[in-house]
């Protein structure tokens, strides 16, 4: 059964008592909160995702975001994130509930699944060749991702590249993408007819909302792709949409630096990372217009493939 599925009142039921199981990719979740704003999230950008009885199903995260349980939750609202019981980050206004519910998926992926080598960017895939886009925040990233995702590209990720140790294959977990600040109002300007949740202000990041992920991202959360590019994507005023080759072993010092594991990994964690970029096409982008950087990416994803 897919979430949208479940009767509005069902689903704030369940949410409310034992939590739902969803599936995300790789990932079982169990998902429970009595904030409304989190089962609004959840209906409106989670609604293409299987979910079952919880009686039947073992979960892989048990998550929760609800009230802190004290006297300040009447003065001054705020929300929580639980992973098996345990508080990780600080509560939260009230009106951050759903962003703290992404924060902490993607904190729950970047700390627990040790089996792949995980690396902070975005990732998406074209005639099943993968292109991981890592880059620090306010360079384009998710706007990018958002963007190639819009013109047919298939989203894998907007935030985390999960490469599977065994196989040095990408392993898909298409949750909804994060956009922030003025990123959000190009998006809607680019695809007037997606769907954007409301936004939140004033968090760590700015002003976040969540696009709702393509339906056939999520159809396909299971097929997995080859890596084919490594790029690193910089908004620019003006730039035209420029690709430049980049060296390997830069590109590889910059991806150890940013996965959440690799010093975990340890010796595996070099292994999988020289196999990534021996097989990969290493570039730096600039861009300013998001039609002139798609039409970039298609035609690299030609290349490769004819």
């Amino acid at each position: 059964m897919k979430l949208l599925q479940l009767p509005p009142a069902e689903l704030r039921r369940q949410l409310a008592g034992a939590g739902i199981w969803m599936r995300t990719g790789p990932f079982s979740l169990k998902v429970q909160s009595r904030i409304p704003s989190v089962v609004t999230g959840l209906t409106e950008l989670y609604g293409q995702f299987e979910v079952r009885s919880m009686k039947e199903s073992f979960a892989d995260f048990h998550v929760s975001v609800n009230p802190p349980a004290n006297l300040r939750r009447w003065l001054r609202p705020q929300a929580t994130f639980s992973f098996d019981g345990l508080q990780p980050f600080k509560p939260l206004p009230l009106d951050q509930a759903f962003p703290i519910l992404e924060w902490g998926l993607n904190w729950c992926v970047s700390t627990q699944a040790h089996q792949y080598l995980i690396i902070h960017a975005a990732v998406v895939e074209k005639n099943g060749l993968a292109a991981i886009l890592p880059a620090p925040p306010g360079s384009g990233k998710s706007t990018l991702a958002a963007g190639l995702v819009l013109s047919g590209w298939r989203l894998l990720s907007d935030e985390l590249t999960l490469i599977d140790r065994k196989t040095g294959l990408i392993h898909p977990l298409p949750r909804p993408v994060s956009l922030k600040n003025r990123s959000i109002d190009v998006i809607r300007q680019f695809a007037p007819d997606v769907y954007i949740n409301p936004a939140s202000h004033d968090t760590i990041k700015g002003t976040v909302a969540h696009m709702r992920p393509p339906r056939d991202s999520v159809r396909r959360q299971h097929e997995t792709a080859r890596p084919g590019w490594v790029i690193f994507p910089k908004w620019e005023a003006g730039a035209p949409a420029t690709l430049t080759p980049r060296s390997q072993a830069q590109t590889f010092m910059f991806l150890a630096q940013n996965a959440f594991n690799y010093s975990h990994l340890g010796a595996d964690g070099f292994r999988v990372g020289t196999a990534l970029i021996d097989q990969t096409d290493c570039y730096d982008f600039r861009y300013s217009a998001l039609d002139e950087a798609v039409a970039t990416f298609d035609r690299l994803a030609e290349r490769r493939t004819s």
